[in-house]
C-alpha cells in the first residue's frame, strides 16, 4: 500500500536514504539534503508529516551522512523524537520505526 504516502520512509541525508528509494522506486524523504545537514524538513514539519500519514517508515541508524558525520541538529532532533516517540524493528540489519503505529506511552 505504498501508493497511500507520500514518502514510504525517511531517513537522515540523501546519501543514506538514496538506495532505499532506487530498491524500492518509491519516494524516500531525505531529511537534512544530501548529507543531513540541512534543517529541514524542521521538527514540526516532520512531526505533522506522521500525524497526517505522509510517511511510512523512518530508517533509523546512528552514521549520518557521508564518512559517518554527525547530523545537523535538526536532523538530529527528528531522529531523536523519532526514537522516543516508536518501536524500533531490525530488518535484515536495518532499524525501522513504523511511523503509523501508535506512538510508544
Amino acid at each position: 500500500n505504498a501508493s497511500k504516502y507520500t514518502w514510504v520512509a525517511a531517513g537522515i541525508g540523501s546519501m543514506n536514504t538514496a538506495g532505499y528509494q532506487l530498491a524500492t522506486e518509491k519516494p524516500v524523504l531525505p531529511i537534512g539534503g544530501f548529507n543531513g545537514t540541512d534543517p529541514s524538513p524542521t521538527l514540526a514539519q516532520f512531526q505533522q508529516y506522521v500525524k497526517d500519514g505522509k510517511i511510512h517508515y523512518f530508517i533509523g541508524g546512528d552514521s549520518f551522512g557521508p564518512g559517518g558525520q554527525g547530523a545537523s541538529g535538526t536532523s538530529q532532533s527528528i531522529s531523536d523524537w523519532v526514537k522516543t516517540h516508536y518501536n524500533a524493528e531490525t530488518i535484515d540489519g536495518v532499524t525501522l520505526y513504523d511511523l503509523t503505529q501508535a506512538q510508544k506511552s
